[in-house]
């Protein structure tokens, strides 16, 4: 058997030949080891002992039932089951569907990904952050702020229903560009019509990807490279002019100050050199209150583009009419070559200085006033953040956070919203080390989420109503009060929860006490959502006691630290 390493890496060489065509692809799915390893990615993610349509999970995963998978695979008998669809709730209070897929496909699907994520990682555009390996919302809305400068115009694009509308003959058509193998494709068409099964009844999937699928993500991506590339080449075609030509005042006041100085080298009489100097700081401080180029400059026009699996946003310099247009071009472009539908209602265009929505963020560029100059040590005034990208947590996201945790309440007070910490019903029954750990989970991760924002600083503001909260949470467990629960619990100047651990050993720890401080690079993947399941897994030598037959149940070789259940994307 080939090593899975150099299979995935030559097919990743393969891969940068945009010509060539992967022929004998189907035959890696009867390798073994390829088993092995994607058995070794996927035993300690959430999930994997709930069970799917089969009625089976991965507890009890043994050498035998991976030949016995080949085998199917080999002579084509193998059938992807129904995923078994559930129903989680949403923020908003309504119900999100969720498909369950059996542990077989599970499986199967991993190796699957493995093998697409080799061949078209590569030609993935650079536009692209969603579902890819060290990217994340953080580095999509880092480029964002940094390729969006002096944008006028901001395109929020929006897919109605993308995920469960994608053409099934449109993805298969994208896929045999690159892949000759009609066994690998019949086992691809397998997957998107395996359907699902909800209140005992079978339902047929017509479009979209694998309910619940581990191969989605890489099918999404793979299906949206078409828009990148297209907005790559429309980029091409619409950008207009080297540079934008100069704001003509601000021209006026550089002559003005090359003239005086031409003269202030030619003059040695101290007065009058001190009028000159005088003249030309005077013309330079009215000249730093001016833009230096034509921002109304029809010569000149840019387009940036950037996605994060469905949600896109776009950076235009240009007229409102060219935004227009885009969006008309960009709508004609999924319905005829994509068969998706862009949302009018929620595809907005955004003037630059308004805020526009990406990612949970709100994005607007910083108009040039006098507030943007910034006098330096020298005394000189500079142009410090004139026309650049500002990312902000809404305050509006924030207060949804807190009222969708039932950490506070909304009273009015003459007039206004003040913002009220409670105490959460739904945490009463756990222990305090569990109630510690759920808060700190709680505002660690929608820190990170937004610990790139430029006002990073107002998550204090969210810190202290949870941390209120916490009290009042541990005062009503105690029929008690936050300030005796308070003195109780201190410990130096943090909050503390003791405990003992396995080995009788006293440990300790405190709420959050953690920087809001602004980051400036991006967190990986794991930011990408408010709060994980944090499990504590051993896996170093997990493939080797799999062949020895020595492992009987995933509970046993993994320790659940604490759990919650993982949130939707912010």
């Amino acid at each position: 058997m080939r090593n899975p390493e150099r299979v995935l890496n030559s097919l990743s060489e393969h891969s940068k030949v945009s010509s060539y065509k992967f022929e004998r692809l189907y035959r890696v799915l009867f390798n073994s080891e390829m088993f092995l390893l994607a058995y070794h990615n996927i035993q300690g993610r959430q999930g994997n002992m709930t069970e799917g349509s089969d009625g089976k999970t991965i507890d009890g995963m043994s050498l035998k039932r991976i030949e016995n998978l080949i085998d199917a695979l080999k002579d084509e008998s193998y059938q992807p089951k129904p995923a078994r669809r559930m129903y989680i709730p949403k923020k908003n209070g309504n119900m999100r569907p969720l498909g369950i897929p059996s542990i077989d496909d599970k499986l199967v699907q991993e190796v699957l990904r493995m093998l697409l994520e080799a061949i078209y990682e590569g030609s993935f555009e650079n536009t692209s952050h969603g579902f890819r390996p060290k990217r994340s919302c953080h580095t999509a809305l880092i480029q964002v702020q940094k390729n969006f400068t002096a944008a006028k115009w901001f395109i929020e694009g929006d897919i109605e229903g993308f995920f469960d509308n994608i053409n099934h003959d449109v993805l298969i058509g994208i896929l045999k560009e690159r892949i000759a193998d009609d066994r690998f494709i019949r086992l691809m068409w397998k997957f998107l019509k395996a359907g699902y099964i909800e209140d005992w009844t079978f339902h047929r999937t017509y479009s979209g990807t694998p309910q619940g699928g581990i191969i989605s993500p890489i099918l999404a991506n793979i299906y949206l490279d078409k828009l990148d590339k297209y907005m790559k080449e429309y980029a091409c075609q619409f950008d207009r002019g080297d540079r934008r030509a100069m704001n003509l005042e601000y021209k006026r006041y550089s002559r003005k100050i090359w003239w005086l100085g031409t003269k202030l080298k030619q003059t040695e009489d101290k007065d009058t050199r001190k009028e000159l100097i005088d003249a030309i700081k005077q013309h330079q401080k009215n000249r730093m209150h001016l833009p230096s180029v034509d921002e109304m400059d029809e010569g000149y026009r840019r387009i940036k583009y950037v996605r994060y699996a469905d949600d896109f946003i776009i950076g235009v310099i240009g007229s409102k009419s060219d935004c227009e247009a885009i969006k008309e071009d960009i709508k004609n472009f999924l319905g005829e070559k994509l068969k998706l539908t862009l949302s009018e209602e929620k595809t907005l265009i955004t003037h630059g200085n308004r805020k526009a929505k990406f990612l949970g963020y709100e994005i607007y560029v910083r108009p040039f006033t006098d507030k943007t100059l910034r006098g330096e040590k020298s005394g000189v005034l500079i142009k410090a953040y004139g026309k650049k990208v500002v990312l902000e947590v809404p305050m509006s996201t924030m207060r949804d956070k807190l009222l969708y945790y039932e950490a506070m309440e909304i009273h009015q007070f003459e007039g206004k919203a003040k913002w009220k910490p409670t105490s959460r019903t739904k945490l009463l029954h756990l222990d305090d080390l569990e109630i510690l750990d759920a808060y700190n989970r709680e505002i660690r991760g929608f820190a990170n989420y937004f610990s790139i924002a430029n006002n990073s600083s107002h998550l204090n503001s969210f810190k202290y109503i949870m941390q209120y909260s916490l009290y009042k949470t541990f005062a009503r467990k105690y029929s008690t009060t936050a300030r005796k629960i308070i003195a109780k619990y201190r410990h130096h100047k943090d909050f503390a929860v003791f405990y003992e651990d396995k080995k009788g050993g006293k440990k300790m720890r405190v709420f959050f006490n953690g920087s809001f401080k602004r980051k400036t690079t991006a967190m990986d993947a794991s930011c990408d959502y408010v709060a994980n399941t944090i499990f504590n897994t051993t896996v170093s030598s997990l493939i080797q006691r799999l062949k020895a037959g020595k492992l009987n149940c995933v509970a046993q070789r993994k320790t659940l630290k604490y759990t919650t259940s993982k949130d939707s994307k912010t």
